[in-house]
């Protein structure tokens, strides 16, 4: 399990996002908290994996609670930020600070799970290697949710071929999934291989009598 600190000084929304990493396989909150003395406290004592961190904070702002983490050496605890603060200093600032992503308030489930999973799949692809090579450092550095995507793809398809493809049981071809989307076979595969180039998915080949290998894919949260 991936262990999560929740940090909000809003205890309704404190209460949301927890519910929502909750409702994520994998993950689990190990605690929550509402001040900035309280998040540098909690993560000395829980030592988390994830931080959700808010900019907004009754005692400190979440910058300077990004960058007394960094000072006091809590290097082990990726940070995403969670928060309505969208002057640019601030980004540019939690950027300098080493955060994943910067989340802006208000989002949805979906939003903050597609990070999630994201940073899931970064985990597992990290620890399994003992030496990166550059296409793992470019996973890490570059192939991020909500970067931009290749020319062709849409957001909106992009989440229709990711339900489609999360729900699969328990793999999917691509012209199963552009009978189930509408989209042709060519731009369903381009999708699917999209998630693939991502490390949100991986192919499996199925043989049959002739032919070619048929490609199936399925969602990396099954592991």
């Amino acid at each position: 399990m991936i262990r999560v600190l929740v940090v909000d000084d809003d205890f309704m929304v404190a209460k949301v996002h927890s519910g929502y990493v909750a409702r994520t396989s994998g993950f689990e909150v190990v605690g929550v908290a509402h001040t900035g003395a309280d998040a540098l406290r909690l993560v000395s004592e829980l030592a988390p994996d994830l931080v959700l961190l808010d900019i907004y904070l009754p005692d400190m702002d979440g910058v300077s609670v990004l960058r007394a983490l960094r000072s006091d050496g809590a290097a082990d605890t990726d940070v995403i930020v969670i928060s309505a603060a969208t002057d640019v200093d601030t980004v540019r600032a939690a950027m300098r600070g080493g955060v994943l992503h910067y989340l802006i308030k208000p989002f949805t489930y979906a939003a903050l799970y597609d990070q999630l999973r994201h940073f899931a799949s970064l985990q597992a692809r990290l620890s399994a290697l003992s030496e990166a090579g550059q296409s793992d450092v470019d996973q890490v550095f570059g192939a991020r949710p909500g970067s931009t995507l290749p020319k062709g793809l849409t957001p909106e398809t992009l989440r229709v071929v990711a339900s489609e493809l999360r729900s699969s049981s328990p793999d999917l071809s691509a012209a199963e999934c552009a009978s189930r989307t509408s989209l042709s076979r060519v731009s369903a595969r381009r999708y699917l291989e999209h998630f693939v180039a991502t490390g949100q998915a991986e192919v499996r080949l199925r043989y049959g009598g002739t032919g070619r290998p048929e490609r199936r894919y399925y969602w990396l949260e099954r592991r």
